[in-house]
């Protein structure tokens, strides 16, 4: 098994939160650190609120992974990639154990408009993907 963090995809919403909370238990079983990822697009079309709305999203994470005595990071990625490009990239920099990433219903037009990052994620990581739902 790699002995990199287990990374966490995140968004403030029930999917995200059950995703932390699915990684603390993975990490407290390995006594593995966690990197908790957000990620959003970017680039000159990211507006003063979006990125202080980027950044309040986090601070729930931090706030539950201060308790927890786990070693933790939690970083806003702003390179201009999907969410999915952006966690298996930093699966694979950071020889990521497992990536825990939160699952909301869609409707059929939902997945085929907007595809699915979730896939992305499954198909490409380098590492196992642990997938909750809230």
């Amino acid at each position: 098994m790699p002995a990199g963090p287990i990374l966490v995809g995140y968004v403030d919403t029930p999917e995200g939160r059950a995703a932390l909370d699915a990684a603390i238990a993975q990490a407290r079983l390995v006594a593995a650190p966690i990197t908790v990822v957000t990620s959003h697009r970017g680039g000159a079309g990211m507006s003063t609120k979006e990125a202080r709305d980027l950044e309040d999203d986090l601070q729930h994470a931090r706030a539950v992974l201060s308790g927890t005595g786990l070693v933790h990071d939690v970083r806003a990625l702003v390179r201009g990639n999907d969410v999915a490009e952006d966690l298996v990239d930093l699966a694979t920099e950071t020889d990521a154990r497992m990536i825990v990433i939160g699952l909301r219903r869609r409707s059929p037009v939902g997945k085929l408009i907007m595809g699915s990052n979730a896939q992305q994620i499954l198909l490409d990581a380098p590492c196992p993907v642990l997938a909750v739902k809230a």
